[in-house]
C-alpha cells in the first residue's frame, strides 16, 4: 500500500490525530506539486469564522421591526419587547421599512460597531431544502455544498490547498511559516479537509490547552524504525508528528512575540440573569489568542472559533423576562467579544487586516414552543464584522405570510456570502473559486466589501432600491420597477432561491431616473426567486414568487 493511500484510509472522515503535550493536533498531506504562494494585495488578509454551534435563533437576534406584530404573535412567550427598559435596539432608521431590524437589548456593542461602519447583516440565509439535522447541517455549511451533495472536503480546505500548494512537504518555509488554518476544537472539522481527505492546518483543543502547548513544546520522536512495511508507515506518521511540532514551536514564538492591547478589556461574564453554564464568555478567550498571534506575526489566513449552547429547545429565555436567559447571554458574549477583538486589533495596528463572520448549521423555527424555546428551523441571519465592509443590511425582514411548515424560507444562499468573502476579501482567483466549488455563485455574490462609509452606502441603496414587482406572485411575466440616481450601467438579473442565475433581464447603460423592465417567466418552475439590481453604487434584491 502506498503511503498516501495508507493515510487516506486511516483518515477518511478526519485527519489522523497526534498528541502534543495532551493537545490533539493534525498535520496534513498533499499530492499536488509545489505551486504559487500568495503574492497579491490581499495576501495578508485574515478571516475569523465564528461558529454559533447548535443552531442560532436569528429572530431573537435581529428582530423584524417592520413586522413586529407578526413576530410577536408567533412567539409571544419569548418575543423581545418593542418598548420598556429592555426593548430592542433599532439598528438603522435610514433603510427602507422592509429592511428595518432591531437588535437584542444585550447587543449594544454591535450597534456601536454598525454605526461605525464595521458590521453588516445578511437576512434569511440558508440553502434549498435546508437540512435541520445538527450533523448533516454542519457538514453542508462546512463542505460548501447543497442539500444533496456528499463532498469529503471543506470549502476552507479546498481554498487553502489551492493557495498553499505543496503542503505540507514544502512547509513551513520563509514565505509561510505558519499553519494556513487554525481551529479551536478537539479535532479538525470538515471545513479544513482537502480533496484528498486530509485537512490543512492545526487544531487546538481549547484556549487552556493552547497555553499548555506553547509553554511545553517538544516531543521525543523515535529515530529508528523496523526495516519493513510497518516501519516505513510508522516513519511516515512520525514525520507528520514532527511537522506538527514545528508548528507548535512557531505558535509559541509568535505568541511570545505578540501582545494584546493594554487599553482593551475582554468581557468575562454575562451581567444579568442566566443559567450558570452560559454565564462565562468563552469566545472572548479564543479571540484574544487570535489577536495576540496576529500581532506576533502569524500569517495564518483562516481562523475558526466557536461558541456552543445555541440548541435552545427549552428555557431559551427566563420565563419572567424574555430579554434574559440563555440566548441573551450568548448574544451578549458574541457581540461583546467581537467588539473587544476589533478594538484590540485597532490598537495593535491590525484593524485593516481582519474580517469576521458568524455562521450556524441552521436557524430556529419561527414559532416558539411551550418550553420557552425554539426547535430546529431553517433560514437565519449572518453577521459580518470589520473595517473592510461596506456595511448595511442585506435582504428584507422574514416573510411570515409564506412560512414553510412553520419555518422561514431561505432567500439568500449561504454560498453567495462565502463567495464574496473568498473572492473580494481573500483575493481568490478564478482557479481558486473553481477549486472551492463556488464558481456558480460568482454572479450572485453579495456586494459586501469596499471603502464606502456605512451611512452614505445605506442612503445610496435607499435611492436605488427596486420598486414593488408586479404581479407578485406572477405566472407568465412580471414588471420590475427601479430607480437610479445617476447615469450608469444597470445589471438586472433573476436568480433561484439557491442563488443560481436564471437569466439576465437587463445589462446596459441607463439614464438617471425611474425605469421598469419586463421579465418573461414562461417555462420557469413554480417557486421562490429573487431579482437583483446592481450598479456601480449599490445593489438590492427583492423576492418574486412564480405560480
Amino acid at each position: 500500500m502506498k503511503r498516501r493511500k495508507f493515510i487516506q484510509n486511516i483518515s477518511a472522515a478526519a485527519a489522523a490525530p497526534f498528541v502534543i503535550n495532551g493537545v490533539p493536533m493534525q498535520a496534513m498531506d498533499s499530492a499536488s506539486p509545489l505551486g504559487k504562494l500568495l503574492n497579491n494585495a490581499s495576501e495578508d488578509k485574515v478571516v475569523v469564522l465564528i461558529q454559533l454551534h447548535g443552531g442560532n435563533d436569528g429572530l431573537n437576534m435581529l428582530i423584524p421591526a417592520y413586522r413586529y406584530d407578526d413576530y410577536y404573535n408567533i412567539r409571544a412567550n419569548i418575543a423581545i419587547p418593542q418598548s420598556g427598559a429592555r426593548q430592542f435596539i433599532m439598528v438603522d432608521d435610514s433603510v427602507p421599512d422592509e429592511a428595518k431590524v432591531g437588535l437584542h437589548p444585550d447587543m449594544g456593542a454591535l450597534k456601536e460597531m454598525y454605526d461605525n461602519g464595521m458590521a453588516s447583516f445578511v437576512q434569511n440565509v440558508g440553502y434549498e431544502h435546508m437540512n435541520m439535522s445538527h450533523f448533516r447541517g454542519r457538514d453542508i455549511v462546512f463542505m460548501g455544498g447543497g442539500y444533496n451533495d456528499r463532498i469529503s472536503s471543506g470549502w476552507m480546505g479546498r481554498f487553502l490547498d489551492h493557495e498553499f500548494a505543496g503542503y505540507p512537504e514544502a512547509y513551513p518555509n520563509s514565505e509561510m511559516p505558519d499553519p494556513p488554518g487554525l481551529e479551536m476544537g478537539n479535532a479538525m472539522s470538515l471545513a479544513f479537509h482537502r480533496s484528498n481527505g486530509i485537512p490543512i492546518g492545526l487544531s487546538i483543543g481549547s484556549p487552556n490547552n493552547f497555553y499548555d502547548l506553547i509553554k511545553n513544546t517538544g516531543i521525543d520522536a523515535p529515530t529508528e524504525f523496523p526495516a519493513n512495511h510497518h516501519g516505513a508507515e510508522l516513519k511516515y506518521l512520525t514525520d507528520y508528528e514532527l511537522k506538527a511540532n514545528q508548528y507548535a514551536d512557531r505558535l509559541k514564538q509568535v505568541y511570545d512575540a505578540g501582545k494584546n492591547s493594554a487599553n482593551v478589556e475582554y468581557p468575562d461574564k454575562y451581567p444579568f440573569n442566566a443559567p450558570y453554564h452560559v454565564q462565562r464568555n468563552g469566545l472572548a478567550d479564543q479571540l484574544k489568542i487570535v489577536a495576540r498571534l496576529l500581532k506576533g506575526g502569524s500569517k495564518t489566513r483562516i481562523f475558526l472559533v466557536r461558541r456552543g449552547g445555541f440548541d435552545t429547545h427549552g428555557d431559551q429565555v427566563e420565563n419572567y423576562d424574555a430579554t434574559m436567559g440563555v440566548h441573551a447571554a450568548l448574544m451578549h458574549h458574541v457581540t461583546t467579544a467581537v467588539k473587544a477583538f476589533f478594538d484590540d486589533l485597532e490598537d495593535l495596528g491590525l484593524g485593516d487586516k481582519v474580517m469576521a463572520m458568524t455562521f450556524s448549521e441552521f436557524g430556529r423555527r419561527a414559532y416558539s414552543n411551550g418550553s420557552y424555546g425554539t426547535d430546529h428551523g431553517k433560514a437565519g441571519p449572518i453577521m459580518l464584522f470589520g473595517k473592510g465592509l461596506k456595511g448595511g443590511i442585506y435582504g428584507q425582514n422574514p416573510d411570515f405570510d409564506d412560512l414553510d411548515r412553520g419555518n422561514l424560507r431561505p432567500e439568500i444562499d449561504y454560498r453567495q456570502v462565502y463567495t464574496s468573502v473568498l473572492q473580494d476579501w481573500l483575493g481568490a482567483d478564478d482557479q481558486a473559486m473553481a477549486d472551492s466549488l463556488f464558481t456558480d455563485f460568482i454572479d450572485s455574490k453579495l456586494d459586501l466589501f469596499g471603502t464606502t462609509n456605512i451611512r452614505s452606502q445605506t442612503t445610496g441603496r435607499g435611492t436605488q432600491l427596486l420598486g414593488d414587482i408586479y404581479p407578485n406572485p406572477a405566472v407568465i411575466s412580471a414588471t420590475i420597477p427601479y430607480h437610479i440616481g445617476t447615469n450608469e450601467n444597470v445589471i438586472l438579473r433573476l436568480y433561484t432561491s439557491a442563488g443560481r442565475l436564471v437569466k439576465t433581464i437587463q445589462n446596459g447603460f441607463m439614464s438617471a431616473g425611474s425605469h421598469q423592465a419586463e421579465v418573461n417567466l414562461n417555462g420557469l418552475p413554480r417557486g421562490a426567486y429573487f431579482v437583483r439590481i446592481q450598479t456601480s453604487q449599490a445593489q438590492s434584491m427583492k423576492k418574486l414568487l412564480i405560480q
